[in-house]
């Protein structure tokens, strides 16, 4: 019996380490996520003012491609595979390629080997973003010059013994696009007068017209505004 009291002891102690031992609440398991062959993209930093241009798909006999491309203006800040054949070439041709595109900035990149199916579907698939990309910043930069310097002025506003007299006048630079009557008397002869005063004064291009026959007192406030506005224009 007295024999037996030590094994006892050293196995109470040969389990105290295990009794103590717990995990550290700071671990963690890391798993390295690869990435589904079908899409492949270069890193980009956003911007504000990105475009981000998707081409339509081209099927090859090694499988579809699809890229997504990201303009900062006129510069490619970064291409993605939305779809790409499934096929160890294609995978490692990938990132050469968005590589090589970020680097020249156009579509006349290299094919490359053992890739050239899928290569120029990629080169033709990049052209047609960069197009479409340049349709749209054109479009962009008319839109905002046409926008920048048109100009919309209010004509003095005057009182008639047959009613006010006011008109508004859209100016696209210096030219004269538009004339609105804000202000006119209610009177059949007024009416009829104002459309030909408003054509008049877009073939004019001034308020240099001829008074309608009938609404004379109309025509004269009419032109006076018209050269009020022009004046206030600059």
């Amino acid at each position: 019996m007295k024999r037996a009291i030590p094994v006892v002891v050293l196995s109470i102690a040969g389990l105290v380490p295990v009794w103590l031992y717990q995990p550290s609440a700071g671990s963690s398991t890391v798993q390295a996520v690869t990435p589904a062959p079908s899409t492949s993209s270069s890193s980009s930093s956003g911007t504000s003012g990105a475009n981000v241009v998707t081409s339509s798909t081209i099927t090859t006999e090694k499988g579809p491609v699809q890229l997504q491309v990201t303009f900062d203006g006129t510069k490619i800040t970064a291409v993605k595979m939305l779809q790409q054949p499934n096929h160890p070439q294609t995978t490692a041709a990938v990132p050469k390629l968005i590589a090589e595109t970020l680097e020249a900035q156009s579509a006349d990149i290299d094919t490359v080997s053992g890739a050239t199916i899928t290569s120029e579907a990629y080169k033709k698939s990049l052209q047609a973003t960069i197009d479409d990309n340049a349709k749209t910043a054109s479009a962009s930069h008319s839109a905002s010059a046409s926008e920048a310097s048109s100009r919309t002025v209010d004509g003095s506003a005057l009182t008639t013994e047959k009613g006010p007299v006011q008109v508004q006048v859209t100016f696209s630079g210096t030219k004269i696009t538009a004339v609105k009557m804000l202000q006119q008397p209610n009177h059949p002869q007024t009416t009829a007068a104002v459309p030909k005063l408003i054509a008049e004064t877009l073939e004019a291009q001034s308020a240099d017209i001829d008074t309608v026959s009938g609404a004379t007192i109309t025509s004269e406030a009419y032109k006076e505004s018209l050269q009020a506005a022009i004046d206030a224009k600059g």
